[in-house]
């Protein structure tokens, strides 16, 4: 009887990190959206699983405009490591704008009257989910999990630990962690 509890036990301590990883996986479904809201509140972002980082609506100043971004939610500083941009503008949304994950465009960037202001590159296949990972990649991915868009691969002008930057479609450096 001891001998089969304490073998109980020692499962349920390997199994622990398993069911942990897959409540908080980042996963985002498509067809979640967020909105830019003046409280700047949760339904403006996601979370990574660490909540090390947060997507969605980052408020610029006081004059109800946005920026898609990525930034470090952990620290005081919430230092922004990605932006949505049209090359070579940003593409700064209004009050109301919202981000929409869809299955044919990928991440799809509107303002209130539904004008596009961004999305996320030619998307080669359909989304069946976004993950965003404690790295602070923002991926899209199909339904056998292979990339189709990532924040990484559209790098802006902070370079993460782990992030690897390439041109012309070979890989120039990496960064911190490689």
């Amino acid at each position: 009887m001891a001998f089969t509890a304490q073998l109980l036990l020692l499962s349920s301590l390997f199994l622990q990190p398993i069911l942990v990883l897959s409540q908080t996986n980042g996963s985002i479904a498509v067809g979640a959206y967020l909105t830019a809201t003046a409280e700047g509140n949760s339904s403006s972002s996601w979370l990574s699983p660490s909540g090390d980082f947060a997507f969605g609506f980052w408020p610029l100043g006081n004059n109800d405009l946005f920026l898609l971004s990525i930034w470090y939610a952990k620290i005081p500083d919430r230092t922004t490591v990605w932006y949505a941009n049209n090359k070579p503008a940003v593409a700064p949304a209004p009050l109301g704008s919202t981000v929409n994950l869809t299955a044919h465009s990928g991440l799809v960037l509107t303002n209130p009257r539904g004008d596009e202001l961004w999305k996320s590159e030619t998307i080669v296949g359909v989304v069946a989910n976004g993950v965003f990972n404690d790295t602070g990649n923002f991926v899209l991915e199909d339904d056998s999990s292979k990339k189709l868009w990532e924040s990484f691969k559209n790098p802006t002008d902070t370079i993460l630990p782990g992030q690897i930057i390439e041109t012309r479609g070979s890989a120039c450096f990496s960064t911190i962690g490689d």
